[in-house]
């Protein structure tokens, strides 16, 4: 074994991270960390001034690089343990020092890390939810605090997963002379109404559609609203259960939950057309872990195969992914009112027909056809008394737009990672910043041109902004000997929130490493061979995603 390699093995049976994914003491001020020798490593936990717990490790053989990491949204109350899915959750603060899917992928990304000789930092933050205000400020505070620490920190690389995302795009724009690269991972981008819209969008087309008892937001104070928001995340399941039963029952023809209370002229259009329209029209994916919209159980070249993959995979598509959405949904609506003081949804003015746009077309055959479309498009109609519109606090809607927002702004190398079917930050979240980085350099180079016209010389700017792509296979879709969907196989690539193998993260963490040491984004075959053996990445300049619905 090399001796490389031994040093790998043994930050690997010390289960570091594991050990750091505890509670730890909260302050009032800041004090100097606390530190361990662990051989070949350096091991310091602390806390900020506003209590929040911290870790650091750095390697004996240290490169002079750090990875500040910025954990994703985690849910700001405990959840009941009878809840299915999300049951017994309790709110934890705990620091993570490097992304992961849990535990033992955060120790293995971590490990490998300090085996290249970068740092790994992370703080748990000292509250949960919607916390970009406060985790920015935790982070600027811990940067000085480990510079300090060890001197020896020339570089800052700042990384974070979803809402650690959009907390590290924000770090970049409005302390860019503390880092010297971001790599923000499947981000929310632009501001945290546009996150909500998404969320609010699909629980109003559930609630109009499926059960007219869902609250879906404009909860009430006090342990009602808790009680509200837990009763919602029961009926989206509930919903969800109810209809993937009545798809499994009847493909073609899926009948409606016996919840609704549309009109029998809606419900003559199959239930899972209008559960697609509700996933369509709030920019939820139809792409999904398990279906892929192009493959249909049997025989290739047989009808009922090019039906089944055009108009009952995508509703099994949309089925996967609205329910983790949903769930989302309202925890983190619940989360926002709370901080705003009232409702911040509201869709009195929502074109839904025009969020369709050519997606209308797109989903013909899975929305039933055109008809079918115009008629529960028609329903959905603000001058439907039956389908009443969610109201929004203006108050409580102007205070949300005083949370952190991002204005674009690329002021140092930044690689975003984005996947192309994610149901909880969707692929146009990272193509929104693509687009302010685009117009950025337009007038960079709009500038430079013009200068030359005076001083007669010219440098053409370079992009500061990348991004890779985790793209969904052509074909991904399993069905047993019987015809059923096979959902036991790992989602594929490019599907599921964040779902990324450690190849590919330390594949962003290699390119950031580069970035930040250089000054220059890796571009030519670095970029592609590095890309190409960490596997399901590409770097696709021409590709364009969807925006988010809350743009159109």
């Amino acid at each position: 074994m090399s001796k490389k390699n031994k040093v790998i093995a043994f930050l690997a049976s010390t289960s570091l991270v594991t050990m750091t994914m505890v509670a730890l003491p909260s302050a009032a001020r800041a004090a100097d960390p606390s530190c361990t020798d662990l051989v070949v490593i350096t091991q310091c936990v602390g806390a900020t001034t506003d209590g929040a717990g911290y870790v650091v490790q750095v390697p004996a053989k240290f490169t002079g690089t750090l990875f500040l990491f910025s954990h994703g949204y985690r849910y700001p109350v405990d959840i009941p343990a009878g809840i299915p899915l999300v049951g017994g959750y309790k709110v934890v603060s705990s620091p993570q020092p490097a992304p992961g899917g849990g535990a033992a992928q955060i120790t293995e990304v971590a490990t490998a890390m300090l085996g290249k000789g970068y740092a790994v930092a992370g703080s748990g933050f000292v509250t949960q939810g919607w916390n970009a205000d406060s985790g920015l400020k935790t982070n600027v505070e811990l940067i000085g605090i480990l510079k300090k620490k060890f001197p020896k920190i020339t570089k800052v690389v700042a990384w974070g997963e979803s809402l650690g995302g959009f907390i590290t795009q924000g770090l970049a724009e409005k302390y860019p002379t503390l880092i010297d690269a971001a790599a923000p991972l499947c981000m929310a981008a632009g501001s945290v109404e546009a996150e909500l819209t998404m969320g609010g969008d699909a629980l109003w087309g559930l609630k109009t559609f499926f059960d007219p008892t869902l609250v879906g937001g404009n909860y009430a104070a006090g342990a009602a609203g808790y009680a509200q928001a837990m009763g919602d995340i029961v009926k989206v399941l509930t919903i969800a259960g109810t209809l993937q039963a009545a798809i499994a029952a009847n493909p073609t023809a899926p009948a409606w939950p016996a919840t609704s209370k549309v009109p029998d002229s809606i419900k003559a259009i199959p239930s899972r057309s209008a559960l697609v329209l509700v996933g369509v029209m709030s920019g939820i994916p139809t792409q999904s872990a398990h279906f892929d919209n192009s493959t249909g159980p049997g025989d290739p070249t047989a009808t009922a195969y090019v039906s089944y993959a055009s108009a009952i995979s995508p509703a099994l598509g949309t089925l996967e992914n609205i329910a983790q959405a949903a769930i989302l949904g309202v925890l983190a609506t619940y989360d926002v009112e709370l901080q705003a003081g009232g409702a911040i949804f509201d869709n009195t003015k929502t074109d839904y027909a025009a969020r369709l746009g050519s997606d209308l077309y797109t989903y013909g055959s899975a929305l039933s056809g055109l008809d079918a479309a115009s008629g529960m498009l028609a329903y959905l109609s603000p001058l439907n008394p039956a389908a009443p519109r969610a109201v929004g606090n203006p108050t409580a809607m102007a205070k949300m737009r005083t949370l952190l927002t991002h204005t674009g702004k690329i002021n140092v190398p930044t690689i975003a990672m984005g996947a192309t079917a994610d149901p909880i930050t969707p692929a146009g979240n990272v193509q929104w910043l693509a687009d302010r980085a685009a117009e950025q350099l337009t007038a960079s180079r709009a500038a430079a041109k013009a200068a030359y016209l005076t001083s007669g010389s010219y440098t053409k700017p370079a992009s500061n902004f990348m991004t890779i792509w985790q793209k969904t296979p052509a074909k991904y879709s399993k069905y047993t000997a019987t015809g059923s969907p096979d959902t036991t196989p790992a989602g594929a690539n490019g599907t599921g929130h964040c779902n990324t193998t450690t190849k590919q993260y330390l594949a962003i963490a290699d390119l950031a490493y580069a970035a930040a040491n250089t000054g220059q984004l890796v571009v030519g075959g670095k970029l592609l061979t590095t890309l190409r053996k960490a596997g399901g990445l590409s770097y696709d300049p021409g590709f364009k995603a969807s925006l988010l619905k809350f743009y159109n």
